[in-house]
């Protein structure tokens, strides 16, 4: 079963940094494979527009925005505004002829994905490219004003990652969909299946003890340690009242469980630097207990992120200067 958290980059802002070389390394790839197989890449005018859901988004989204960019429509059937903006996102997505595709998310029916964006109303559009996460606007904006941002995009995309776009055939008709192949499961999926489940349904602490059931038996498990920082972050938030988070960590800035709380709050909005930061810097003004408290909730906010993100190696480099 293929981790559905991209590494928390989706629960933050899909922080899994590309460099520029490298998307345009495997965009190359990409039209090379399909030049190797025989396939003119060419797709049909219809196939601009996908849905996606939480199961499909690494695939659908993260994977081929290191070929194309892609924008993300976050609609519900209720949103008037979401019916005004919606077809016109469609005509021009086709209008732009492979230079973007457009992904749509029913946000009712995958509400952890508005929740990783940090998605407070609808319409909201982002866009995603090589990898990295960029808002663009919320609300039925002004046709002028989409294409505008739009434009800036593919520029971006073309520029400094090499997205050239896919080839459109106006004559070709839409590719049925493939049954997706049948991976053979593995020996923790379906404790992992009701870790994801819990999750779904917002049931955090049971997402947290299904991932903890994973490790009891399989410590180095990557997804369920991953998950279960996921679940235990989201799950602290929960419940949080964020006026007065922000207010208490304002008032207070050497009161640790002010600042670690902000922090959780910085971080599901999708500001890791600034979760980051406001650690480290309690860590500084901090001695004994809380600092070593500040320490280690600063250490699993990494691990909801991931070691690999460069914001994590930037804070942990921020977080040795102030210890030692």
């Amino acid at each position: 079963m293929q981790p559905r958290n991209m590494s928390m980059s989706g629960v933050v802002d899909l922080a899994a940094v590309k460099a520029a070389g490298e998307a345009r390394q495997k965009a190359e790839q990409a039209r090379a494979e399909t030049a190797r197989q025989g396939g003119s890449a060419a797709v049909s005018p219809v196939s601009l527009v996908i849905d996606v859901d939480e199961a499909g988004f690494e695939h659908d989204v993260i994977q081929r925005s290191a070929e194309v960019p892609v924008v993300i429509d976050f609609w519900a059937e209720w949103c008037e505004p979401c019916k005004q903006l919606g077809p016109l996102l469609e005509r021009l997505v086709v209008e732009y002829n492979g230079r973007f595709l457009l992904a749509k998310v029913d946000v009712d029916a995958n509400q952890m994905l508005m929740q990783q964006f940090g998605i407070q109303g609808i319409p909201a559009v982002f866009a995603v490219v090589a990898g990295q996460a960029l808002p663009l606007f919320q609300g039925a904006a002004p046709e002028a004003q989409i294409r505008q941002t739009l434009d800036q995009l593919i520029q971006v995309g073309e520029e400094r990652f090499g997205l050239t776009g896919i080839p459109v055939d106006p004559d070709a008709e839409a590719a049925p969909e493939a049954e997706p192949a049948e991976a053979p499961p593995g020996p923790y999926d379906a404790l992992l299946e009701a870790a994801v489940q819990a999750l779904d349904a917002n049931d955090f602490p049971g997402a947290v003890q299904a991932y903890r059931n994973v490790l009891a038996q399989d410590p180095a498990n990557e997804e369920a340690k991953l998950g279960l920082a996921q679940a235990e972050l989201l799950g602290r938030v929960q419940s949080l009242d964020p006026q007065q988070v922000r207010k208490d960590a304002a008032d207070r800035p050497s009161d640790v469980p002010a600042q670690t709380a902000a922090a959780d709050l910085d971080l599901v909005g999708g500001h890791a630097e600034d979760a980051f930061g406001r650690l480290v810097q309690t860590v500084q003004r901090t001695v004994g207990d809380d600092r070593e408290a500040a320490r280690v909730h600063l250490l699993q906010l990494f691990e909801v992120i991931g070691s690999d993100d460069p914001r994590v190696t930037a804070a942990r480099s921020a977080l040795a200067r102030v210890l030692f």
